[in-house]
């Protein structure tokens, strides 16, 4: 018992290190954080739209980071290294944010759903699945669930590629949440193969380098039989 509390509870101050980023880096465009420890401390790297606003002026927000991260939440050294994200529209946390802060606008949850869903799609990914959960129409809460492409629950493909993250934002109704799912447009599937098209030209080489060595085979045949019969 002793080794699963201390997993759950490496994995509970994970899920709090993300929500207290997520909220102090929400101008920045926080896309997520990834956690290593090493013999030197706890390697942190933060995925930002912005990277500047994560460091700050001379460093001065990223050592304000590191200071809370030691003190509040325990973290042993902390070396915290900021990259940016290439391609927004494939990373959940953004897509989550924008349809999160849409809402807040008064838009339509169909139409932020199905505009965040194409963005995504557009980008390049092999699929996505956007719901959105809450008092939508009535007073009785449901949720909305907008897919496409292909986009695989169980299994090693989803345990290793898919992208997910879940944002909450407070409107009139109550809470409204945004969970957002990815398949990177380079994920591999067990169930995909390539043919490979081989030119003719190799093909025809292949054969030519091919025909000395049988003739040089049945030369030697021959002479083995020949020496059998005498």
């Amino acid at each position: 018992m002793a080794v699963v509390k201390h997993f759950i509870s490496k994995s509970k101050k994970r899920a709090e290190i993300d929500e207290f980023l997520q909220k102090k880096l929400e101008k920045a465009g926080y896309g997520g954080v990834n956690i290593a420890e090493t013999p030197l401390g706890t390697h942190i790297v933060i995925y930002a739209m912005r990277p500047g606003l994560v460091i700050g002026r001379s460093g001065e927000t990223i050592r304000e980071l590191a200071q809370i991260l030691e003190e509040k939440f325990g973290v042993s050294n902390p070396q915290i290294s900021v990259s940016e994200i290439e391609v927004p529209e494939l990373n959940p946390y953004i897509v989550a944010t924008r349809i999160a802060s849409a809402l807040e606008r008064g838009v339509h949850f169909r139409r932020a759903g199905f505009w965040a869903l194409n963005q995504v799609m557009e980008a390049g990914a092999l699929g996505a699945e956007i719901i959105i959960s809450g008092k939508l129409r009535t007073e009785r809460a449901r949720y909305e669930k907008f897919k496409a492409g292909y986009l695989p629950k169980c299994g090693d493909p989803a345990i290793k590629y898919m992208r997910k993250a879940e944002v909450h934002v407070q409107l009139k109704p109550g809470i409204y949440g945004v969970k957002v799912r990815i398949m990177p447009p380079d994920a591999k599937f067990p169930d995909k193969i390539e043919i490979v098209e081989v030119p003719p030209t190799e093909v025809e080489g292949a054969s030519a380098e091919a025909k000395p060595e049988k003739e040089a085979e049945n030369l030697e045949e021959t002479s083995g039989e020949e020496e059998a019969v005498e």
